[in-house]
């Protein structure tokens, strides 16, 4: 079994706390093999001083169950400390949080995606520590999509956003330590940095592999599964098509009122995309995009994840659902994730070129062609802060 940077921390690294005012950012994900929560296992140690609990997007205990819902700051009725959101009034710690620690740890787990706003919160918290003068310490967890496939555009800088604060591959193939000894060396992001690598973990795992609990680190990735689809269907968030929030797939079930599934799913099995097959399904949304509406669309079945091309194939489904709807579909419009002016398919896309290429009807080979260079290069760069 892995051990994760958590359990390593307590076993072997207890000497980076020891005697320092400590606060935590965690999220239901923060557990250790046994399924306590971080949160507990800092209280109750003996030489661990918890001083303060911060969470991230979803809330430190999981309580906001669609995206971009705010939290607000609460008293942690378990251990009567201060909880401060970093997904509302401020997505970055102040001065104010911080007053009263020497250290700051970040537990979360990630799932490999460019978008997924929790590394950015650990970007800002690290930037805030290096203001301050604070260490910052990432307890490390698995990629659960894998350490070794790299896919999709690398982020353009005019394009970022709390989607995509820096140039990353849409699949980067990084675990959150990795990323931030990335943020550190590549963009700009200095602080007093300390990594505690995992035990056991090779770069060829999914999750599974581990033998660790799955705890879903956000409301809608329930499943190992849809933190494999992720780094493609999440697109659809940037359109009015459902990408399945308000069902129990989320990500791998997709659909509109327009759209006849019969048809779609011939359409995307013909294309023979590597290592996934799809299905014609109607459902009815019970929260978020055509909520109560009864909606055709697809489920998406991954046969072989070490083939499966998640952007490439997500891509390959928003052109699908813009065919198959001319005077339907739509792209969506701002805001999204605090950005007011640009589309939100262009800030999870990373530029707005791609958008325009698939309007300007160019195929997925074509456009996939487009980002090679940039990916390569992408690639060259992370191989400097790989751990494992």
């Amino acid at each position: 079994m892995v051990k994760t940077g958590l359990e390593v921390l307590l076993t072997e690294r207890l000497d980076l706390l020891k005697g320092k005012r400590v606060a935590v950012i965690a999220n239901p994900s923060s557990v250790n093999s046994e399924l306590d929560h971080i949160v507990d296992l800092f209280h109750r140690h003996p030489d661990i001083r918890l001083m303060t609990i911060m969470g991230p997007q979803h809330g430190a205990r999981g309580e906001t169950q669609d995206n971009m819902i705010e939290w607000e700051d609460y008293r942690d009725p378990v251990t009567g400390l201060p909880v401060y959101s970093l997904y509302g009034k401020t997505r970055k710690p102040t001065p104010h949080m911080l007053k009263d620690v020497d250290t700051l740890v970040f537990d979360v787990q990630d799932v490999g995606a460019r978008y997924y706003t929790f590394v950015y919160t650990m970007a800002l918290a690290m930037e805030a520590c290096g203001e301050l003068g604070l260490e910052f310490v990432v307890l490390d967890r698995p990629n659960p999509i894998g350490g070794v496939q790299v896919e999709g555009p690398v982020l353009n800088p005019a394009f970022r956003s709390f989607v995509g604060l820096f140039p990353l591959a849409i699949r980067h193939g990084l675990t959150v330590g990795e990323l931030a000894r990335y943020f550190s060396g590549e963009c700009g992001v200095k602080c007093r940095l300390e990594v505690v690598p995992m035990k056991g973990w090779h770069r060829d795992m999914f999750f599974e592999d581990t033998e660790l609990p799955w705890i879903p680190p956000s409301p809608n990735i329930p499943t190992v599964e849809s933190a494999v689809v992720y780094p493609g269907l999440c697109l659809l968030e940037g359109t009015n098509v459902s990408e399945g929030r308000g069902t129990t797939r989320p990500f791998e079930m997709s659909g509109a009122p327009w759209v006849n599934p019969d048809h779609l799913a011939k359409k995307l099995n013909c294309m023979q995309l590597p290592g996934v097959k799809f299905r014609p399904i109607h459902y009815i949304p019970t929260f978020h995009k055509w909520n109560g509406s009864i909606i055709g669309g697809v489920q998406i079945h991954v046969l072989d994840r070490h083939s499966f091309k998640p952007f490439s194939t997500g891509l390959a489904l928003t052109m699908a659902y813009r065919e198959q709807g001319p005077g339907e579909f739509q792209w969506k419009e701002p805001p999204y994730e605090y950005e007011y002016d640009k589309l939100p398919i262009d800030i999870l896309l990373g530029n707005g070129k791609i958008r325009e290429e698939i309007e300007q009807g160019e195929s997925l080979e074509q456009i996939e062609a487009g980002w090679q260079e940039e990916l390569q290069a992408f690639g060259r760069k992370r191989q400097r802060y790989l751990l494992y």
